[in-house]
């Protein structure tokens, strides 16, 4: 699903109500995103109300049976027995807002809330002289991750501009907490690529029997958020109140659904971040910089097939990126201010990942009578799904003269349970291990999740 961030102000008692109202009624008629495959692939509205809400959200507990101190990977021994920690999160709640005004015209929305939002504060601290204090109270982001405004000429042509899901890799186009079997997303898309990945740009997409198509114009990504242990995933991001824009980019996806319960999917993304800042540098011909653009190309297949009783999903990812180790000098070079946005990170040549899911409905296997018998349709869809899920990424495969970061190569095995009362609830439950080189420590996990996603007015 295509999404979009925005951040509101928190609400105070001096707020004029009907400025409150006025918001709201906005947020009603601003149009859900047809981002994923649920969205937006059936213009006729005469059957449904043209406004469409909907949502989807994650609460999760995870414990970790290793050390979260970041310089476990420099002195490995130091950690191989320090204890472990646990972490209760919020990863997603989502909130999905559609409208049709008829004539091809739609609009979506998707306001995002990640690891709980934000809170902040102004406080009086009394036995501090009675200073005013700005306090940050709890960590997350609250983001408009999609805003966009679509016409529609027929099935096999659509144009939406404005906020939208770039659709590369499997993970980005199928990030519903219920499109994949783990508590969390896929750990090598959700890596080594922004995820969810969302730019403002322009969208051509459609249909055209059992294929679909979408290509897109975007800002080019930023070089200098880009790192050793994320390759492009901050690359997205911007820290300032814009999207630098200096470049373009394109992305491409197709995908085919010819056969009965499989899909087969292609995407891709070129554009050059170097120089895509606030802050752009002008070299001459005697700078080693001259000439730079870093080009970063990426290219994705990614496959699902389900059937009665079986589901099985599976990516690829690969990608480069052109002069790899002028931008990681270039990145090292910049001020290390306290105050400084970037990570002043190396960055590899190359970045990649390769993973499979396949999980088992226990209840079709088992042909449990009871739940056939009940009159409730939704009950009757009930699932328990053993699954087990295997990825293995890189996020540096370093340039020739640069030295490799070998614990940025990792292999993650878990397995667990999916419980679905009905389709649109999942309670989760898995357990795992994140493998690196022999020189490292293993990090074994167990994690609870209760997710959701779905309509209410549907």
């Amino acid at each position: 699903m295509l999404m979009i961030r925005t951040i509101f102000a928190p609400q105070t008692k001096n707020y004029d109500m009907r400025i409150t109202k006025s918001v709201l009624t906005l947020c009603t008629i601003a149009a859900m995103a047809a981002a994923s495959p649920l969205w937006a692939q059936n213009d006729s509205t005469a059957a449904k109300s043209r406004l469409t809400v909907g949502g989807y959200g994650e609460a999760v507990f995870k414990y970790n049976f290793f050390s979260d101190n970041p310089k476990r990977y420099l002195n490995p021994g130091n950690y191989a027995d320090a204890p472990g920690h646990g972490r209760l999160d919020l990863p997603h709640a989502v909130i999905m807002l559609g409208y049709d005004f008829g004539h091809g015209w739609t609009v979506g929305t998707e306001i995002e809330f990640e690891h709980g939002g934000t809170e902040a504060a102004v406080e009086m601290e009394a036995d501090e002289a009675t200073e005013f204090e700005k306090e940050i109270e709890r960590g997350g982001e609250v983001a408009l991750e999609q805003f966009w405004v679509q016409k529609s000429f027929g099935q096999a042509f659509n144009i939406r501009a404005g906020h939208i899901v770039v659709p590369v890799g499997m993970t980005n186009s199928n990030h519903l907490p219920t499109q994949f079997f783990g508590v969390y997303r896929p750990e090598g898309e959700n890596t080594i690529m922004p995820c969810t990945w969302h730019e403002t740009g322009l969208s051509l997409w459609g249909r055209l029997g059992a294929w679909r198509y979408e290509l897109q114009l975007l800002p080019a990504l930023n070089s200098r958020m880009m790192t050793s242990y994320g390759w492009v995933h901050n690359a997205s991001a911007s820290p300032y109140e814009f999207r630098v824009a200096n470049h373009p980019a394109g992305a491409a996806r197709i995908d085919w659904t010819g056969l009965k319960g499989l899909r087969l999917s292609l995407s891709g993304y070129v554009g050059s971040p170097f120089n895509n800042d606030i802050r752009t540098d002008v070299y001459t011909e005697t700078s080693k910089w001259y000439g730079v653009k870093g080009t970063v190309a990426i290219a994705a297949f990614d496959f699902a097939y389900s059937n009665r009783w079986l589901t099985l999903r599976g990516n690829a990812d690969y990608g480069t990126l052109g002069d790899a180790a002028l931008i990681s000098a270039q990145n090292k070079s910049q001020a290390h201010s306290s105050s400084s946005p970037y990570p002043h990170s190396t960055v590899g040549e190359h970045a990649w990942d390769a993973g499979i899911e396949a999980g088992v409905d226990l209840f079709q296997l088992m042909g449990t009578s009871t739940l056939k018998q009940s009159s409730n349709q939704a009950i009757k869809q009930s699932k328990l799904i053993l699954f087990g899920r295997y990825d293995h990424y890189d996020s540096f495969v370093p340039a020739t003269d640069q030295i490799d970061v070998e614990e940025a190569e990792r292999q993650v095995v878990s397995a667990g349970i999916n419980y679905y009362p009905m389709p649109q609830i999942a309670v989760k439950l898995e357990g795992g291990v994140r493998l690196f080189a022999e020189q490292y420590n293993i990090e074994p996990f167990i994690a609870l999740g209760i997710t959701w996603a779905g309509f209410f007015n549907r």
